[in-house]
Parts: structure tokens; sequence; C-alpha cells
């Protein structure tokens, strides 16, 4: 089989498109090496590292009119290269169906909340016209929830969407660091894009309460964008900004507790990064089926401080979350996530013109 992958997400220095994205093409290219993938976008991307061979790079336009990309320029790029399926892993696919098509929808929330996507006008509208139209030939999602969500407010049918889970790269392992020793000051841990969806505010709310009994710090780390909660200076708060992969292991390890309180996921990769790292987890129940039994859930602030504080001040407890997060990270890998869509471009090239 032959597909091309839409590499634009790869232009993002991170989030979870970004890392969606690569490590797709790289387990799929891992796990099925008599196949052959592209990676294509009319923006500049940085592809994956140590991509295999059959994981090819480049495919942007090559005339005027292809610069028009998802109605003209990606549909032509699969012709040339006489692609079997088109996957678009954010949200779209070629306008024009001349061949099979997948389409990741990640979650709903360019939909629920005008303040959480200001910037999100052209998925709001496009992408509703591609599933009521039926272009795409299969869509995904990463959980069963989105894809209940998917059938119901876009009515597609439920034998053409299928949920399947993310995982942490196999590279984020569980790190013996300055904090689990006891030489670094203590700190409560969140990891993703700053931006409103994520509830910072009622985060750093919740820490000042603890921080009151327990000289704990808080750490954020990620992208900051432009709708980004402002978030005031003050002792104990660490804005880090972009962290390099390199250094994600030692963050997630060393922290007392990754707490992830987001109004809405889809899915919640950082949950299971923060796992697979040994992290305990305090979240908001939109990462359930991310974090399952291993992850605690707060509903309200209130819940969110009587987590925190009790990271703070039982070590067994702490240490049975830690175990228990291990043990659930276990239950997902990219390779199976790879198997998994690799059988939805099967149904979708099996499917196309019915």
């Amino acid at each position: 089989m032959r597909v091309v992958i839409e590499a634009t997400p790869l232009s993002l220095s991170s989030g979870g498109l970004a890392r969606y994205t690569s490590e797709l093409s790289l387990a799929l290219a891992g796990r099925f090496p008599q196949d052959e993938f592209l990676l294509a976008s009319d923006q500049p991307f940085a592809a994956p590292p140590c991509a295999p061979a059959n994981l090819g790079c480049g495919g942007g336009p090559r005339r005027a009119l292809e610069r028009r990309w998802w109605l003209w320029g990606l549909g032509r790029e699969a012709a040339r290269w006489r692609a079997d399926v088109i996957h678009g892993p954010d949200f779209a696919v070629p306008y024009l169906p001349f061949r099979p098509s997948v389409l990741t929808l990640h979650d709903l929330s360019p939909w629920m909340n005008p303040e959480w996507h200001q910037r999100a006008g052209r998925v709001k509208r496009r992408t509703p016209v591609l599933l009521k139209l039926r272009i795409p030939t299969m869509v995904i999602t990463d959980s069963e929830t989105v894809r209940n969500q998917a059938i119901e407010r876009f009515r597609i049918p439920p034998d053409r969407i299928v949920a399947l889970p993310l995982a942490a790269p196999s590279w984020l392992r569980p790190a013996k660091t300055e904090a689990t020793c006891g030489t670094r000051r203590p700190y409560f841990l969140f990891v993703g894009t700053l931006e409103p969806r994520k509830n910072l505010p009622e985060l750093v709310s919740a820490w000042r309460e603890v921080r009151r009994d327990c000289d704990i710090d808080l750490v954020l780390a990620g992208r900051s964008r432009e709708d980004a909660p402002p978030l005031m200076a003050e002792p104990g708060l660490r804005i880090l900004g972009e962290i390099a992969d390199g250094q994600l292991a030692d963050l997630y390890a060393g922290a007392l507790a990754f707490v992830f309180p987001s109004l809405y996921e889809g899915f919640g990769l950082p949950v299971v990064e923060a796992m697979q790292c040994g992290a305990c987890v305090i979240a908001s129940s939109a990462v359930r089926e991310a974090g399952g039994e291993a992850a605690v859930y707060a509903g309200s602030q209130a819940e969110l401080v009587r987590w925190m504080r009790l990271a703070a001040s039982q070590p067994e407890w702490l240490a049975e979350r830690r175990a228990l997060s291990l043990a659930r990270a276990r239950e997902f890998s990219w390779d199976r996530t790879a198997q998994l869509t690799y059988e939805v471009y099967r149904e979708a090239r099996n499917r196309f013109g019915r």
C-alpha cells in the first residue's frame, strides 16, 4: 500500500497534532516495511527523527494551481505518487474525492466554545462541510467519547468512524532525577499548550491554596498560544515555555504529581506521557479514557486542592498512584495504533466509491 500523510502539523514546533503526525507516521513505516508512506505539505516542516527508508518527505506544490493545496495540490501529489490512500491527520482531506481518504477528527472543541479557538475559523467552516458531503471515506477519532459526539453532531454513519487511542512515544521512560532524589524543590507539573481550554487559572488558584500549607512550586511547560490566559509572575510559579523532547522524561518523572484540569480533550496525550514516566496524575474527567483507573479526577477546584494536598502529604499513596500510572501506560502503544490505523486505510480502500 502507498499512503500520503498530510504533514502540515509537523510545521508546528510542539503540541498534540505534531506528536500525533510524527509518531503515527514513524510507527506505520516501522510496522509495515513493505509499504510506502509519504509526508506531504504546502508548508515547510521538520521530518520525524530517524525516519526509515519507506517514510519519505516532500511533495509540496509544483505549479501555481497546486498552491490551492486542499483543492488541487494534495490530490495532484497523491496522483503523481500513485497513492492508494490519503490521510489528513488534522481535520481535513482533499476537497475532491478522487481517491480514498481518511480524516482524523481529534475533538470537537472548535465547535463547543468560541473562546477556546479564536483563530480556528477555517476548521470550523471546512470540516463540517467535508463530513456532511461524506468526502472522507473513513473518519478516525482519538476516543469513543469524541466518536459518539461526532456521530451525533455531524451525522456520520457509525460504520465509517472509528475510535483509535493514542500513546506516549517509546523514548519516554521513567528517569531518576534530582527531584526524585530530593535535591530539587518539589513541584506540581502541567505540560501542554497554554490556551483557554486547559483551565490554567483554576490550576494556579488551586496551587496557591496548597502552597499555604506546603512549599511546592508549580511548573507550566508548553507553547503559549496568543490567546493564552494571562498569568502574573509570583514566587514558586515557573513558566518554562516549550521544552525539548530530551528534557520531558526528567520533567515528568521529577514531578510530585502531573496536574491536568483541562475543560475538554479529545484524548489527553500528556496524561499518557506522564504515566509512562511514572508520574502520579491528577486530572479532570475530560481525560478519563486516557487515565482510566490510574488517574484521580477532580470536578471542582476544591477537589483539585484535596488531591494535590494528598500527593504532597501521603508518600505511600503517591507511590501507589505512580505504580498504577506505569501499568496504565503499558496498555497503549504507537505500534498498536499504527496497526489499527492501517486497518482503517484498508477499509477506506475497500469502501471507496460505495
